[in-house]
């Protein structure tokens, strides 16, 4: 009571135009004598100017900071509240959001009826553990098999193992398909992994070995031994790289973190073909493509059967910010993995699951993949006009759907910040590669709106 109470009278003291604090936003905001939104603007000469050392935001920012591990880089905007494509900071500054929490806000912020049905289910049941039934564990995973199978992807889809994270489902494809190997060969000799350069598939110790980028092994090796890693799209080096020691290939039919690289139909139907011919399985990572933002509920649906996985992971988009994450896996792998291989302490609860359940039903629909579909072609759109203007800085536009990115001759870090001071939120990946992953929900006008403030945010940094 005396925290919250110390939380107005904070408040109070701000001028008015500079406070920011709601009970429906419920943000503490303790700090007084921030400079208001207009003199920043006025200051800076842009709409959205960085918060100030002697704002709300930066003071909050000073008091919070050293209680959290450094895990993350952040610039200075407090964001507080959010609706369908669009966030509001601390200082009620308003951004439009092409990141939407690095593609995992496929409905936007805040969806109406994911709110109502969370306050619905927190009030039923939270959690009992999976030491028991609950109905919405079982009605998720029989809702994401149907889905898959009308799909068109992953033609023997059979079960699903519920957890918390895209690195969870991650992990829990790799002890599959170690499992799988160790029942086929108990001598053990089929254990290696296989993933590709470029790739990213989690920070778990298990996910992070997949993973071959120095940045994130090096201070934490050595690594989980056993992993080997190809190069995307080369056909020619399969036979040596997949062996009959292969017990799995983890692969992102596109690759978000390492830049929006798409794996050709090509390659992937030669990587299955190889897979099988050795009997390794097949482990589709579509964490940040999948669900529908590609167009197609699963990246890889549009590949014919003979270049379906056996295991897909998927997280991001499918609890909408809500913590949770799945492993897909058909008949060959279930049959192996018995009570007791694997667990999670909270994955499946019914919050989480009933949650999860609406959000793929919503995903899963045919107009709303038409819709995603059309805004990629705007923003292709957009993007060729940039690079038409820009020719030595735009240098090429990848990927499907709303997974793109704008290829850049230099670091983007300049222009991100510049779009952000604008009202645009943009992110980066791979090597100077602007990536654009935004609610599948954005409308066509808010897509043209954002590539305005982006010539905008580039023009500023010529």
């Amino acid at each position: 009571m005396a925290f919250r109470a110390s939380l107005r009278l904070a408040a109070a003291a701000r001028p008015a135009s500079a406070r920011f604090y709601s009970q429906a936003a419920a943000v503490p905001t303790s700090t007084i004598g921030s400079v208001t939104a207009a003199q920043a603007q006025k200051e800076s000469g842009v709409p959205n100017p960085d918060p100030a050392e002697d704002s709300a935001s930066a003071a909050l920012i000073r008091e919070h900071a050293p209680y959290m591990v450094a895990t993350y880089a952040r610039p200075s905007p407090v964001f507080v509240k959010g609706e369908g494509s669009y966030l509001w900071d601390l200082e009620n500054r308003k951004y439009l959001d092409f990141t939407a929490g690095i593609a995992v806000n496929s409905l936007g912020h805040c969806d109406p009826e994911m709110t109502k049905l969370m306050a619905q289910q927190a009030k039923t049941l939270v959690h009992a553990s999976n030491l028991y039934y609950n109905p919405w564990t079982g009605a998720l995973s029989k809702l994401l098999i149907e889905k898959t199978l009308a799909s068109g992807g992953m033609h023997d889809a059979a079960s699903v193992f519920i957890c918390n994270s895209g690195s969870e489902a991650n992990e829990a494809g790799i002890k599959f398909a170690r499992k799988v190997a160790k029942v086929l060969d108990p001598s053990g000799a089929k254990h290696e992994i296989v993933s590709f350069a470029n790739s990213f598939h989690g920070r778990t110790m298990g996910a992070l070995s997949a993973t071959p980028n120095p940045k994130y092994q090096a201070p934490f090796a050595p690594m989980v031994p056993g992993f080997r890693v190809g190069t995307l799209n080369d056909i020619a080096a399969l036979p040596t790289l997949v062996t009959p020691q292969t017990c799995s290939v983890m692969v992102e039919p596109i690759q978000g973190e390492g830049g929006v690289h798409a794996a050709t139909d090509e390659f992937l139907v030669a990587l299955a073909a190889r897979c099988r011919a050795v009997g390794a399985l097949l482990h589709y990572d579509e964490i940040q493509c999948g669900l529908s933002r590609t167009g197609t509920l699963w990246a890889h649906s549009r590949l014919p059967r003979e270049a379906h996985p056996d295991i897909v992971a998927v997280a991001k988009a499918l609890g909408n910010g809500f913590p949770i994450g799945a492993t897909l896996v058909n008949a060959r792998v279930a049959d192996k993995i018995k009570v007791g291989d694997h667990g999670t302490t909270f994955g499946g609860n019914p919050l989480a699951s009933r949650l999860a359940h609406y959000i793929v039903s919503r995903l899963a629909d045919p107009a709303l993949q038409r819709g995603v579909v059309a805004k990629g072609e705007v923003f292709r759109a957009g993007f060729e006009a940039l690079r038409a203007e820009f020719p030595e800085l735009v240098r090429e536009v990848r990927g499907r759907g709303l997974i793109l990115g704008l290829q850049l001759s230099e670091d983007p870090a300049r222009i991100v910040h510049a779009a952000r001071e604008r009202g645009l939120l943009v992110i980066t990946a791979g090597t100077n590669t602007l990536r654009f992953v935004p609610s599948l929900l954005v409308s066509e006008g808010e897509v043209k709106e954002g590539l305005g403030i982006l010539r905008a945010a580039i023009k500023a940094t010529r």
